[in-house]
Parts: C-alpha cells; structure tokens; sequence
C-alpha cells in the first residue's frame, strides 16, 4: 500500500512551473519530492501502527519460557536433562549426609520394617514418589514431549530416585532393604500414572504439611543420672529445620487431596469452586522411637519417654487444587505447580487412636 502511494505521488502545480532544464529547477523538484514521499510514509507509518520488528517486552520472553512448548524443543530437553542429572546427584548426597553417614556400610541385605515410626515413613515414601513422578512429568511436557510419553518418563523418574534409596538402605548397617517401602514406592508412582493414563489429569493428589510440636521442657533423666528437656530429646532423634522437616514424624502429616469437581462433566458447572477439595490426612503422635519411645544421645544415654503414649491422628480437611485457579500468568501457573505437593492450611477435624476428637480452626 505504501509502494502504490509513493508511486502515484504527483507534485503540486507550483512545482511543476519551473524549467526542467535549469539546475535550480532540478533541485527544487527532487527536494519537494523527497518531502513529500517522506511525509506520506511518515503518514502511513502512523496508520500502521508500531514496527512488527521490535522485540518483546522482557515479561512476555519468561511467559514464553515458563509455557510447555508444543513441538520437542531440544534446547529445553538438554536443560532439563542436565538440571534433572544435577538434582539427582545434590540429592543423593544430601541424603546421605541426613540419613546415612553415621551408621557403618555393608553388605546388601533386607529389612523388614512394616510398622516402624507408626508407619509414616511408609506414608512419606507414598507422598515422595507421587510428587517426584508428578513434577519429572511436568518437566517432560514442558519441553514438548507428548502427554503419554510424558507420563511414563515422570513414572521412571519416580521409579528411579526411590530405587536409589532403597538400595541406600540395602548396603546400612542402620537400615536394610525394605520391601514394605518399595511396596508404599509402587503405590505412589502407580498413583500418577493411572491418573494420567486413565483420565490425563490428577484428580487425587498426595500433599504434605508440617508443623514441628512445642516439645515442651518437662525433664527427663537417663539411668546414668544425665538430664534433658523433651524437646532437646528430640532434636537428638529428628534434628532441626530443615532436616527436621524431613525426619520429624510428629510434626507430619500427609494427604490425600481429592478433587470433586474433576468428576463433574466439564460442561456441567458444579455448584463450588473446581479448585476446591477435600482432603483426608493421617498422622502420628509423641513418635520418639521406631517401635518403643527411647531416645540414646551420642554419648550413649538412654532417655525413656514411655510415659508419653503414642498414637495414630486421622483428619478431614479442605484443600485446594492451585493448579485449576484460573490465572493467565505462566510464573504463577509454574509457582502452583511447584507448591502441588504441599497441602494449604484450612480448618480440620482430627479423630485419633486414644478416641478422641478435636476440632481445629486452621491446621497445618
């Protein structure tokens, strides 16, 4: 369009007056051309809008990061697969430092330990298996790769980072290779992955919270006379933040978070909120041993707590699913995603192996 205007441009009467011959001529006929096809583009320019050239604004470049990418973009994949490689090893090694390097390594071997710890480490490697399989999925799909292949890399993720400490276990003298936790493993990945296969969504999501109790400073003596507070008993056994976060079966419980309205016909609009769900916790509590409540310090005194009974915590809760909030913000979008695991505050019932029932406002 522009070209035709140029084109067709005609100069005025006034210009054309002068001699075509006379060099002054000449010059004032190209100079009033040269303006007046400038100010026609310049016109049109306007009219058109902004260049199609400029880049765009830093803010949109990270949404488009942040978005999976719809065909397998290799840039991606290398990045993941070498930041997936990165973690991997930071992790082995972290554990080894929280979990293994104060007990004597040997020759694999296996461990019963169904019942331990009131089996909430069973349900700790039900929660990590579903949320390590759950985000390596995500990262798939983030680089491209199609959803069913996708699934299946997030259950081999899974798979293998839980493999890795299970054979951890087998070669500790503290610890053995544990079929019960391999069993609770399984159940975790195959949680993901039929989701993803039978409905290509995550309607049940397994979640966690935590929050460390007031161990309180009532003494307690060993039989060799040496004194500690309750609480300083079990930062012995379970350490402190973040380690604690990890290893304090107390203060966890974990979930699973069930979302109503992803049974609903997408067509059919419940009558609450798609992110809203319901949520069914267990727990444990005054855990201060595998089986029996003793604590043994590194100087080798024993710490009976035997007068604290423990028991087992079940509650009923609501929950919401960050990831079905609606938002066009890829960074809060990756920001839900990343906090999948984790189950929000809200107000909880509590029934629990002494028969008794709480009511709390805001539990965590």
């Amino acid at each position: 369009m522009l070209q035709l205007l140029l084109s067709s441009l005609r100069l005025p009467a006034s210009l054309r007056c002068f001699g075509a011959h006379s060099p002054g001529a000449r010059l004032r006929l190209v100079t009033g051309t040269f303006t007046w096809r400038c100010l026609v583009a310049a016109v049109s320019c306007c009219l058109a809008g902004p260049a199609t050239s400029q880049s765009p604004p830093a803010e949109s470049r990270f949404q488009a990061f942040l978005a999976p990418s719809d065909t397998l973009h290799k840039g991606r994949l290398r990045l993941l697969a070498g930041g997936g490689a990165a973690a991997y090893t930071a992790t082995s090694i972290g554990l080894y430092h929280i979990w293994y390097k104060d007990y004597p390594l040997g020759k694999f071997h296996f461990f019963d330990d169904y019942g331990e710890w009131e089996n909430m480490d069973k349900a700790g490697h039900l929660l990590t298996a579903y949320a390590e399989s759950y985000l390596a999925y995500k990262g798939a799909r983030w680089t491209g790769i199609r959803e069913r292949p996708a699934a299946w890399i997030g259950a081999g993720a899974g798979t293998l980072l839980q493999a890795t400490i299970e054979v951890m276990d087998g070669f500790s003298e503290g610890w053995g290779f544990s079929t019960a936790d391999l069993a609770f493993n399984t159940a975790g990945v195959g949680l993901f992955l039929g989701q993803e296969l039978l409905w290509q969504d995550q309607r049940i999501m397994v979640k966690v919270s935590h929050t460390r109790p007031n161990y309180g400073a009532a003494p307690l003596t060993s039989s060799t006379g040496v004194t500690r507070t309750v609480e300083e008993a079990a930062t012995i056994l379970y350490g402190k933040f973040p380690t604690s976060f990890i290893k304090d079966y107390n203060g966890m419980t974990v979930w699973a978070s069930v979302n109503p309205a992803s049974f609903f016909p997408k067509k059919k609009k419940p009558f609450f909120p798609r992110w809203l769900n319901i949520a069914g916790g267990y727990g444990a509590q005054n855990v201060y041993g595998a089986y029996g409540n003793a604590i043994t310090d590194q100087e080798g005194n024993v710490f009976s707590l035997q007068q604290y009974p423990r028991y087992r915590q079940y509650y009923l809760s609501l929950d919401a699913d960050l990831s079905r909030i609606p938002t066009r913000s890829r960074a809060l979008r990756t920001l839900f995603t990343a906090l999948s695991w984790v189950k929000l505050p809200a107000p909880t019932m509590e029934w629990n192996s002494l028969g008794e029932q709480k009511f709390y406002w805001l539990y965590w």
